[in-house]
């Protein structure tokens, strides 16, 4: 899904996700789905449009992490 062009996505430090929820997901509901992606997968609220039809665009972000190399075990 394209982001809106205002809604910067390109940052060295965080990586993004889109989201549509349609205007059948009510304001409680999408708070606690946010919220469960917040908790068990770290994502941050970033952005948040609405829309006249009751749709919402929602941008998450999360700082990457630094992947480790993995040990080579010599024998």
């Amino acid at each position: 899904m394209a982001t809106p062009p205002s809604w910067e996505t390109s940052n060295d430090d965080y990586e993004y996700v889109p989201l549509r929820l349609p205007p059948e997901v009510t304001r409680v509901s999408a708070s606690m789905r946010l919220a469960i992606q917040a908790e068990f997968g770290g994502w941050e609220l970033s952005r948040v449009r609405a829309y006249t039809d009751g749709s919402r665009r929602v941008l998450l972000r999360r700082r990457k992490t630094a992947v480790l190399p993995v040990p080579e075990l010599g024998l």
